[in-house]
C-alpha cells in the first residue's frame, strides 16, 4: 500500500484506538518500522487525540479521590508514596482481576417498596388464571365426552329398526 493511501485509509486511527485485528496490528507495526512518514503521522495523530481527550475530559466528583484512597488502604498509599509521579508515566497497567470479591451477609432480595404490590398482584392473577384454565379444561373435556356419548346413543337408536304397529 502506498504511503498516502495508508495515511488516508484510517488504519492509524483504528490502531491508536486499539480496534484493529492482530493481523492489521502486525502490518501497522511493520510499516511503522520502515516508513518515517507514517511514524510521524502516527505521533501527530496521537498528540491530537490526546489533546482532544484532555479538552473534553469530564472531571470526577470531588469526593471520588478520597473514596478511592480510602478503599486502597495502606498498600495503595505506600505504592503512591514510593513513586509520586506514577500518574505521568506511561507504564502498562497491571492486569485486573476478572472478578470482584463481595461479601454478603443478607440472604434476602431487596426490592423497591412500590414493586411489592405489583409482584403480589401478578402472583394472585397467575393463580386465578391457573384455576380458571383448569376449570375450563375439565369442563370442555366433560362436554366432549357427553357429545361423544350422545352421538353414540343417536347412532344406536338410528340403527335399530322401528316397530310400527298399525
Amino acid at each position: 500500500m502506498k504511503t498516502h493511501q495508508y495515511l488516508t485509509s484510517g488504519i492509524l486511527e483504528s490502531y491508536l484506538l486499539g480496534i484493529v485485528s492482530d493481523k492489521e496490528k502486525e502490518e501497522v507495526e511493520r510499516v511503522l518500522a520502515t516508513d518515517a512518514d507514517v511514524l510521524a503521522e502516527l505521533n501527530e495523530l496521537e498528540t491530537e487525540m490526546e489533546q482532544f481527550f484532555l479538552r473534553n475530559a469530564v472531571p470526577p466528583p470531588p469526593g471520588v479521590r478520597a473514596n478511592i484512597l480510602e478503599r486502597l488502604g495502606e498498600t495503595g498509599l505506600k505504592k503512591q508514596a514510593s513513586n509520586p509521579y506514577s500518574h505521568f508515566a506511561r507504564e502498562p497497567e497491571p492486569p485486573k482481576p476478572n472478578y470482584v470479591d463481595v461479601e454478603v451477609s443478607d440472604t434476602h432480595i431487596r426490592v423497591h417498596k412500590y414493586w411489592r404490590p405489583a409482584f403480589i398482584a401478578v402472583f394472585v392473577l397467575s393463580k386465578i388464571f391457573l384455576v380458571l384454565g383448569l376449570y375450563y379444561y375439565f369442563k370442555s373435556n366433560s362436554l366432549e365426552q357427553e357429545i361423544t356419548r350422545l352421538k353414540a346413543a343417536t347412532e344406536q337408536t338410528a340403527s335399530q329398526p322401528k316397530n310400527r304397529t298399525e
